[in-house]
């Protein structure tokens, strides 16, 4: 998990990414980056972690991604990939030990299929870390997504990359309309 306090506009850039690694762009608490933060951690992927403050972003990083979105990743060649399904897709497909997604057509349409439903269903900023806060397990409760999520928590990627519900309510002043996120919460 990344301890790094975030980036705002007027900070430096940081440095070039190392060979042997990849970069991330991230928020700590955004449930879409944390989809690309487990994925390195499943994989065992070297990396390093640029937190960016989403309402003051650096002009740095709004060249690298114009659209200013996290996750975004950077290789060492300056190349740049971001939207979390894709960057997730990416991942797997050049870091080829571990594999995530299935190797056989239909199941991999299947297990985008339902990525893609429960992109729909659930509410907005959620992911499985997140499903308590927003008690989505409450209004989707079934004896097999009870199964899941408690497998999920205990899964190590999942461990290493979540927040306790304390660190995620840091940004609940701004998911409500009531002031600006503490992107920095906790550290």
């Amino acid at each position: 998990m990344s301890t790094q306090k975030s980036f705002a506009k007027g900070s430096a850039a940081p440095g070039p990414v190392s060979d042997g690694s990849i970069r991330l762009y991230s928020m700590r608490f955004c449930p879409f980056a944390q989809r690309t933060r487990l994925v390195l951690h499943a994989k065992g992927i070297k990396h390093d972690i640029v937190n960016i403050n989403l309402k003051d972003k650096p002009d740095w990083f709004i060249e690298k991604n114009p659209l200013g979105l996290v996750p975004t990743l950077e290789t060492p060649s300056g190349q740049v990939i971001y939207e979390s399904p894709i960057t997730c897709e990416y991942l797997d497909e050049v870091y080829t030990d571990n594999k995530l997604l299935p190797a056989d057509p239909f199941q991999k349409a299947q297990q985008k299929m339902l990525m893609e439903h429960f992109s729909k269903v659930g509410p907005p900023h959620a992911s499985a870390h997140t499903l308590p806060l927003f008690s989505v397990a409450a209004w989707m409760e079934t004896p097999e997504l009870k199964k899941w999520t408690e497998r999920m928590l205990e899964d190590p990627a999942v461990k290493d990359t979540m927040h306790s519900l304390d660190h995620l309510q840091g940004l609940l002043p701004d998911l409500r309309g009531r002031g600006p996120p503490d992107y920095d919460y906790g550290l």
